[in-house]
């Protein structure tokens, strides 16, 4: 929409189920976009066919709840493995998110937790070997959980070692749990045909540019800063992509690259964490168009290619029950969530870490005491945009 101008407020429509099933499977957590109960028997089908599901959290696991009443709490995990990676090595979760819904079902928060948070990591015992426990960086908790493990197995105990370190901090217990891989998303954005995005900061890629004859270059050579963090030396002959601030349509690897981006960024992490909450809606925004959802090819596309970038644990309840009980919401009642007030926090303990402030605090203990909603309506703030 064009600066300056403005819309009348639209009475919201409410899409079919199986729009509802596309968000709560491509927008990485079970919600968003409910509605009738108005589908064919072979979409429906084909939509809970195409989710790839896991036992990610234990089954006795004490957060989950007997009914599917009530608040939830859904584990996130974004990993990004890279190309030609050894699978025995370890992995650790480059993003980790929190998604809330209140009791209500008619709106849902996603949190970020930073992923150099300071944290204690309890003992665990994978099967393979017996990790001590001790302090580290909370995406350490997925790398310790998994290690020496692949495939199921490392995702598995990766998921169980970072809910029960989520859990020892600050009490916080999970319902559900997914694992998304950024990579396959690349795909989903491709079968979309692209995603539309405002770029809110200018953003160098230290990944992808290109040189005088147009070749696909690395554009920095990264290296360990001598007073810690990362040093970026710029490769002779190559310039790198530069994403400008404005609205602008991203193809599929032009979205993964962005989404990735932190050295560059005056935030770094916090930068990249609201990025990719804004990818999440943007993806959502696209495939609730008419253009996705009022082709069945398309739409049946989407739902293959996302099933395989994502992995779901749905707890004691099938993916069905999760889409009837979340109809209620839609891509415009999912907020993002700001921890640290969008900034770095250092941590007292480790220079290189950071620690959660207590705004961040008082909101996990919100999510605790499943006060989300009132906690929002006095700390307007934390709400991040979109």
């Amino acid at each position: 929409m064009a600066q300056g101008k403005t819309r009348k407020r639209k009475k919201r429509r409410k899409d079919p189920v199986w729009a509802s099933t596309l968000v709560i499977v491509g927008a990485l957590m079970m919600i968003v976009a409910g509605g009738t109960f108005v589908i064919k028997d072979t979409v429906f089908g084909f939509a809970t066919r195409s989710v790839h599901t896991e036992d990610l959290l234990p089954q006795e696991n004490e957060g989950r709840h007997a009914s599917i009443n009530g608040a939830k709490n859904i584990l996130l995990i974004g990993i990004d493995p890279r190309p030609n990676q050894n699978p025995n090595d370890a992995i650790r979760a480059d993003s980790i998110l929190l998604l809330h819904i209140p009791e209500t079902h008619d709106m849902a928060f996603l949190i970020s937790i930073p992923r150099d948070t300071w944290v204690s990591i309890p003992k665990y015992n994978n099967g393979n070997r017996t990790y001590k426990g001790g302090k580290d960086k909370i995406n350490g908790a997925f790398a310790e959980g998994g290690y020496g493990l692949t495939g199921k197995e490392q995702r598995k105990h990766g998921t169980t070692l970072l809910a029960a370190t989520i859990k020892q901090n600050w009490g916080v217990t999970f319902d559900a749990a997914a694992i998304v891989d950024f990579v396959g998303f690349q795909d989903v954005v491709k079968v979309l045909g692209g995603v539309d995005m405002y770029i809110d900061v200018r953003t160098v890629s230290v990944h992808i540019g290109h040189d005088a004859q147009g070749n696909t270059k690395t554009p920095f050579e990264q290296r360990d800063a001598p007073g810690g963090g990362t040093q970026l030396i710029p490769i002779k002959g190559v310039t790198p992509v530069v994403y400008d601030v404005g609205y602008r349509h991203l193809e599929a690897w032009e979205a993964l690259d962005f989404v990735r981006q932190r050295e560059t960024l005056p935030n770094s992490d916090y930068d990249r964490q609201r990025h990719q909450q804004q990818f999440i809606k943007a993806l959502l925004k696209k495939i609730a168009s008419k253009e996705v959802i009022g082709s069945p090819g398309t739409l049946n596309k989407v739902l293959d290619v996302v099933g395989r970038a994502m992995t779901i644990d749905t707890g004691p309840f099938g993916l069905d029950d999760w889409i009837f009980a979340m109809r209620g919401i839609d891509g415009d009642r999912l907020l993002t969530l700001k921890t640290n007030n969008g900034g770095f926090h250092a941590s007292t303990e480790n220079s290189g870490a950071e620690a959660l402030d207590q705004t961040t605090l008082d909101l996990l203990a919100a999510v605790r005491a499943k006060t989300v909603p009132e906690f929002v309506q006095n700390h307007s703030g934390i709400v991040g945009s979109s």
